[in-house]
């Protein structure tokens, strides 16, 4: 069943696995257990036990049965919880139906709904303008850096 895991170093058993994940993690306050894997950043998917995906490592190493065709989703929202409880197995559909949008963009700016889908447009209209008036930047200056190399012959 290990050997489904893409990545996954082959010299692990699901007991020593589980102990190496255990070792490698501490428990949070809201129940999370959290691993420290190959990267320093906290919040964002780790790598253990070779070079296998620490979430989808502990969902075969404590829960069993894992199909590699299927997606570890975390319940939790914590992407470096390795709590069994927090995870489970769907489709990559599922995923993208129960997915929540944002009301504000990356930088900020309200978002519109769309009117034909009913949902937040992908980019709103603040940082819909300002791609528009770098992008007119960036042309007039290859415009006006081309006349003037072919107005020298």
């Amino acid at each position: 069943m290990l050997g489904a895991v893409n990545g996954l170093s082959q010299h692990f058993t699901e007991d020593s696995l589980r102990r190496y994940l255990l070792e490698r993690s501490a428990r949070q306050d809201d129940g999370c257990l959290i691993v420290r894997g190959y990267g320093t950043r906290r919040g964002v998917y780790q790598k253990v036990a070779g070079r296998a995906w620490a979430h989808i490592a502990a969902y075969a190493a404590f829960v069993g049965g894992y199909d590699p065709d299927l997606e570890i989703d975390h319940l939790c929202d914590a992407k470096d919880c390795i709590e069994p409880t927090h995870l489970r197995q769907v489709s990559h559909a599922e995923i993208c139906r129960t997915r929540t949008q944002g009301s504000t963009c990356r930088n900020g700016h309200e978002r519109e709904i769309d009117e034909t889908t009913g949902r937040y447009r992908r980019t709103c209209r603040a940082c819909n303008r300002d791609s528009q008036r770098r992008w007119r930047e960036r042309q007039a200056a290859e415009v006006a850096l081309a006349r003037t190399t072919y107005a020298r012959r």
